[in-house]
């Protein structure tokens, strides 16, 4: 199964600490990340509808990105990730959250759509 690498960029009209808090946390992630997040060390659980799934903190950086690997993935001995990283443009000093995720080369399209979906819902989480 070849994955190919694809990113996703959605301007937020919020700070760096109200958007990071919703990235790293379970209950920032299960405001509109998933239905429910558990963490246990440095795995979370996602629940959605029924379905679970495991990721890995693997690296963060305060105010700035974190980046999970799906167990599913990692025991698959794939070095995909997604990471959600928040970008303030040096000009005009907007925010937006850039997504960095991986897909089946057909699945991109549909992968981009989910993200774009979750980062509105985040938007709207952040009154932005």
């Amino acid at each position: 199964m070849e994955l190919v690498e694809f990113q996703v960029e959605v301007p937020i009209q919020a700070s760096k600490g109200s958007i990071y808090t919703r990235l790293n946390n379970p209950s920032g992630l299960s405001e509109w990340f998933a239905d429910d997040v558990n963490i246990k060390k440095d795995v979370f659980t996602f629940f959605w509808d029924g379905s679970e799934e495991s990721a890995r903190l693997i690296s963060q950086k305060r105010e700035d990105f974190v980046k999970f690997r799906w167990i599913e993935h990692e025991e698959e001995g794939e070095k995909t990730y997604f990471e959600m990283r928040i970008k303030i443009d040096p000009l005009t000093g907007d925010t937006a959250l850039l997504v960095t995720d991986f897909a089946e080369e057909d699945e991109v399209d549909e992968a981009k759509l989910l993200w774009e979906k979750q980062l509105n819902d985040l938007k709207r989480v952040l009154g932005g």
